[in-house]
């Protein structure tokens, strides 16, 4: 079966095959490049794809607008993007692969930072806005739409007047290093139930978890 997909405002439309492109998906950890952002809060999607590439021996190689590896797992091809933008401009980084790619929008899934959950909090949700943060703006903008996938990882809000920025860019506290490893593991559990369950499934089965 084939079936058409328009990814962005300029009307662009590709014919493909609806078998093979519901079985891609694009994985999208956000964060900005370079050593002093590397242990940083605000990189946790990028964290988190370094782990699962850890974990099954991936290698990420640089490409145009980031860096990616691909996973294969049941049947599915798990592109792992880590946009080279910074993370205000992630939307176009996004979008060149979902394009080039030819994946559907419901395949897209944004792992990102929130200071609005406790530390290490998952939640996957469908739609929403992007909370203020700029690398969901901008992803909203060149997607010209709310509706699409993101895993939020919880950093907290323990931070004080005026301190937020420092807090944001700042490395993980020793406490939070030692637990993170398992919320590490949560993570790639989610991605690929994401890819294999559903969404739907995936909500139910990780969200508060």
């Amino acid at each position: 079966m084939y079936k058409f997909f328009n990814f962005f405002k300029k009307s662009q439309t590709f014919k493909i095959d609806e078998t093979d492109s519901m079985k891609k998906f694009l994985i999208v950890g956000l964060g900005n490049i370079g050593a002093k952002y590397h242990n940083t809060r605000h990189n946790i999607g990028f964290k988190v794809l370094d782990f699962l590439a850890d974990k099954e021996s991936l290698t990420f190689t640089t490409d145009k607008l980031g860096d990616l590896t691909t996973y294969k797992f049941k049947g599915r091809t798990f592109i792992l993007l880590k946009p080279s933008t910074f993370m205000n401009l992630s939307g176009k980084s996004v979008m060149y692969w979902l394009t080039k790619e030819k994946i559907p929008l419901e395949n897209l899934l944004i792992i990102t930072d929130d200071l609005n959950l406790p530390f290490g909090s998952i939640r996957l949700k469908t739609k929403g806005s992007d909370g203020g943060h700029n690398g969901l703006k901008d992803i909203q903008d060149k997607l010209n739409t709310t509706k699409y996938n993101r895993f939020r990882f919880g950093i907290s809000d323990e931070f004080s007047t005026g301190r937020q920025v420092d807090y944001v860019l700042g490395d993980w506290s020793d406490e939070e290093n030692k637990a993170l490893t398992e919320r590490l593991e949560k993570s790639v559990e989610l991605i690929k139930s994401f890819g294999t369950a559903g969404i739907n499934n995936t909500m139910s089965s990780f969200n508060g978890k």
